[in-house]
Formats: structure tokens, sequence, C-alpha cells
């Protein structure tokens, strides 16, 4: 079979370092210098293109992409016909979705969609707006914001906002304050079609994936394993906690087991004075890269 060389977009802006980092715990080292758009990474198998999120969904469905990483948001903006390989929930700041809301100044009359009839809004996403809008009935003027979008209801430029917030503290920090939710949106690793059926090209990008996947898996979570006489077995057992259960292994001395299990990082504190209290030792927590 030949092998086939993926070209691969990696997206610019502020999803640029988690998604590296998230690509260097899957196994790849991306490295961009001097602003190049041409990032070099160690894989023969993979191209690098840094991308906007916002245009990334366009080369992908053309065809000069053939996988990538951007947002579900921007998908659907652009109505752009690709293949979802992956969901990928990680943002810049959290694992939660970023969400792209209607946000008005504080006061303002309008508390629903349904006021936005014949107001003017201002927002990056004019198409998903207009046809969310247009779904629900509402007429009204979708502008294009080229940047600083939630400043212009402050100023009396617009009567409200779609706007993109993760936390909403810029938001309030500009006397605005959320009326709705209109998308929750994460990153997703997406292909062109054609790319897709491409048998080498689809090994490589479900490789992709696969590690991708297995990363994020891993994330906020850890190893802990522990000496643990037969006879106090059962008490560890119960307390702790683990993805598919404990490993339990015999060792040489007949009396002693070791157990292995993997547990979200948040439940370590609590965890270890119990085990300790239930009679385990030679505990050892250690991270994780990927749990597949």
């Amino acid at each position: 079979m030949k092998t086939s060389v993926v070209e691969l977009g990696i997206p610019v802006g502020s999803l640029e370092k988690p998604t590296i980092e998230l690509f260097r715990r899957a196994g790849w080292e991306i490295q961009r210098r001097d602003r190049s758009y041409l990032p070099a990474i160690d894989d023969d198998l993979i191209h690098c293109r840094m991308i906007r999120p916002q245009e990334m969904p366009k080369y992908i469905e053309r065809g000069r992409l053939d996988a990538g990483v951007t947002g579900l948001d921007w998908i659907m903006e652009n109505g752009s016909d690709v293949h979802v390989v992956e969901d990928l929930v990680y943002s810049k700041v959290s694992a939660r979705p970023t969400r792209w809301v209607l946000a008005v100044p504080r006061g303002s009359k309008i508390r629903s969609v349904q006021d936005l009839q014949g107001k003017v809004i201002s927002t990056e996403m004019t198409n998903f707006t207009s046809q969310y809008l247009e779904e629900r009935g509402v007429k009204a003027t979708v502008e294009f914001s080229w940047g600083a979008t939630e400043v212009k209801p402050a100023i009396g430029l617009v009567d409200a906002v779609v706007d993109l917030t993760e936390t909403g503290s810029s938001l309030q920090e500009h006397g605005l304050e959320i009326v709705e939710i209109l998308l929750e949106s994460h990153p997703q690793l997406v292909a062109n079609k054609a790319a897709y059926r491409d048998v080498s090209k689809r090994k490589k990008i479900d490789e992709i994936a696969l590690l991708l996947r297995a990363a994020l898996q891993a994330e906020h979570r850890v190893g802990l394993k522990m000496n643990v006489k037969r006879i106090h077995l059962d008490g560890i057992v119960s307390l702790v906690p683990s993805l598919t259960g404990p490993t339990i292994s015999n060792l040489y001395d007949s009396e002693w087991s070791a157990v292995e299990v993997i547990i979200l990082e948040s439940e370590v504190r609590d965890l270890i004075p119990k085990l300790v209290a239930a009679r385990a030792e030679g505990i050892v927590e250690y991270s994780l890269n990927k749990v597949v």
C-alpha cells in the first residue's frame, strides 16, 4: 500500500499553544520558528500548516488540507462539508466548551433573542447568527465585528453582541450580561471527505485521532501503585476508584500483592491518607501521558 503524507492544519491564535501541547503529549513535537506558518513536526508522514481556525474548515473542504483541528463553531459558520474524526474537548483556558452567547448592556430591555427584532447585533459569526435569528422569525441587522466586540454596546454603537466566551469575565468587565447561550463549541479533528476515503491517509488520520484522544483521556489523571498484604486487600480495593478496576498482581512474598490504579488527580489528596490507614505501603504516584 502506498504511504501518503497527510497535510494537517494546526490552529493559529488562542488554540495554538494548547493544541501543540496536546500533540506533544500524544507523541509529536511541533516546532514553529520565527512565526513560520510551516512548522516542523517529527513525523515524515505529516506536513503541518498554521491556519486561522476561522478559515480552516473551507480549506479542508476544498482539499487544500487533508485534516486539521478547528472549532465546531467555525465549521458551522462556514457551512463546511467535512468529516468529523474526533471531538477534542479542550480549550485555551479549561476543558469546558467555549460558548457563543447573546450579551447586552446591564439593564437593557433585551431579555431574549425574540427581543432583537429591529436591533443591531455585532459578531464575528455573522452567518451563524443570521441563520439563528431567521429560524426564530427575528429580523435584525447583523454586522461583522473586526474586533473589540464587547466594547461596542457600552459606547452605543450596537444594541447587542454575539460573542465567544469561556468564563464570561471579559463581558462582565465591559458592563455586559449574558442573556442566552446560542452555541457551545469545542475543537474537533476534521478531515476532507475524499482524503478520508484514501486508505493510507485515513490510517494516519485515525492514528492521530487515537493518540490525541489518549492524551486527553490521561489529562488530570495519575497512576497509583502500592503494596498490600493479602489480609488487607479487600479493604484497599473498596477504597480505590479506577477506570476499569484495579490491577492486582502477586509479589514474590506470597503474603503481599501489588495494586495499581488510574484515578483523577483531584482524588489523590483525600485517598492517600485513607490508603495508609487501611495498611497500604510503598505508595507511588506517577504522571500519565496517554490512556488508551
